[in-house]
């Protein structure tokens, strides 16, 4: 479990040393400092949970230090003791930022109670931030099955799950590494923290750094108030960076700074901010590849690939695919409110079957879109809508070669019907549209595409 960190700042060092001393007992981690200007570079550099301060400091009160502190990180609450408490002074300093207004002498009981009150609050703000509805989605199990690859997948995340180690997961497109990444957080030691998620595809350089790491007010055309970035929302718990291997290589340097240093800064700012946070990154490209083309860093590289999960293809799992189909099903006929809704044999065969080109991804849609379009109970493979003359026994193994061309003419066939939408070719694939211009482009569907449009 990740310490939180308070940072106090009194002039007096009795009090100093008795608060650090009672703080510290609560299993805080707790920097201490005398002045005003000491407590600027402390909070920058310290980047505290939470700061506790007296109001009276050799170079300046509270009121003057609350507004410098506010404009580094918002969030962290500010909790302000003093010996001369009026009305009149509690009413400035909270509108100046304080969270909190205490009179001395205080209770460490009191102090300890509004700390806990303080952390807390801030949290649940960062969750929302990160986006609450997300958090409320059922749980996905991304180990449903009981095929060896599936459970050597769920003896490694087990694993790894706890530790603080950067993890890339690797795999095809739809092969569920978003849901792992997910899992990995939620039984990590920074399960009660933040967990936010980024896609790099199809981002430009400009917009992604201000996603990642945010940027100030006037940095760029359209920035008309400060933002903060994914860093900082995601400080002290996990962030899932998708298809890293599509990052800028301009951007990398800054990616690799905060990895290493902790430390980042806003787009248009020049002061440094602290980010304490577990990257899980995913790509479904050779990074090693990419590196020794030079289209990759491969200090960056050394630095995402601590630890390398490989998620296994449908393909590769075929046993699986009927409780995976069942279960999807299961959640479509609750939604549509027809509980009688089953998979025919045949259909089970057509599914077992197929190559899944988009993987569980795919599985899940055409399950989904069969049980919405079905106007019986027992789904038959017509209603699947696959093509069959392409299906591959589930005993058969099958050459690179043969999925590479089966993926094509699958691929191919789902542009055709659909006129060359990308959009809703891409929708009945399963897959990103980003991730469709990447397939057109290696599987060189360039120019079907061409004669389509």
């Amino acid at each position: 479990m990740v310490k939180s960190r308070i940072l106090l700042v009194d002039d007096d060092t009795a009090i100093r040393q008795a608060l650090c001393e009672f703080l510290e007992s609560l299993e805080y981690e707790v920097t201490e400092v005398g002045t005003c200007e000491a407590a600027r570079e402390a909070f920058r550099v310290f980047r505290p949970d939470a700061a506790v301060m007296d109001y009276s400091l050799p170079d300046g009160t509270a009121l003057d230090l609350l507004p410098d502190l506010k404009s580094l990180y918002p969030s962290v609450p500010l909790i302000l003791l003093t010996g001369q408490g009026t009305i009149e002074l509690a009413v400035r300093a909270v509108k100046q930022g304080a969270d909190q207004f205490l009179t001395k002498p205080v209770q460490l009981s009191t102090v300890e109670v509004v700390l806990q009150r303080a952390i807390s609050h801030q949290r649940n703000l960062q969750k929302q931030l990160a986006g609450s509805a997300r958090d409320q989605r059922a749980c996905v199990n991304p180990f449903l099955g009981s095929s060896p690859a599936i459970r050597q997948l769920a003896e490694q995340a087990q694993r790894v799950a706890r530790s603080d180690y950067p993890v890339l997961l690797t795999g095809e497109t739809g092969s569920g590494k978003g849901v792992l990444a997910r899992w990995l957080h939620d039984n990590s030691s920074r399960s009660d923290e933040t967990f936010v998620d980024l896609n790099c595809a199809g981002f430009a350089r400009e917009l992604l750094e201000s996603e990642l790491f945010g940027h100030e007010q006037g940095a760029f055309t359209g920035a008309v108030k400060a933002k903060a970035g994914l860093f900082e929302v995601a400080h002290r718990g996990t962030i899932f960076l998708d298809e890293i291997g599509d990052m800028d290589i301009q951007l990398q340097p800054k990616l690799l700074k905060v990895l290493e240093e902790k430390k980042f800064r806003r787009l248009g700012d020049t002061k440094e901010r602290q980010s304490n946070v577990r990257l899980i990154a995913a790509t479904h490209q050779d990074l090693k590849h990419l590196a020794l083309a030079n289209k990759f860093r491969s200090d960056l590289y050394f630095r995402v690939s601590t630890i390398v999960i490989r998620i296994p293809a449908l393909r590769e799992r075929r046993e699986d695919i009927p409780e995976l189909a069942g279960q999807f099903l299961g959640r479509a006929s609750c939604e549509l409110r027809r509980p009688q809704l089953h998979l025919s044999e045949a259909a089970q065969d057509a599914l077992s079957g197929y190559p899944w080109p988009g993987n569980v991804r795919e599985l899940k849609n055409v399950v989904e879109r069969a049980a919405l379009l079905s106007n019986s109970d027992a789904i038959a493979s017509r209603d699947l809508n696959l093509d069959v003359t392409r299906s591959v026994h589930p005993t058969c193994d099958s050459s690179s070669s043969d999925l590479r061309e089966m993926e094509r003419t699958h691929v191919q066939r789902i542009l055709c019907e659909e006129n060359g939408n990308i959009g809703k070719a891409a929708s009945r694939l399963g897959i990103a549209r980003s991730t469709l211009y990447s397939k057109i482009k290696t599987l060189r569907l360039e120019a079907s595409l061409t004669e389509l449009s």
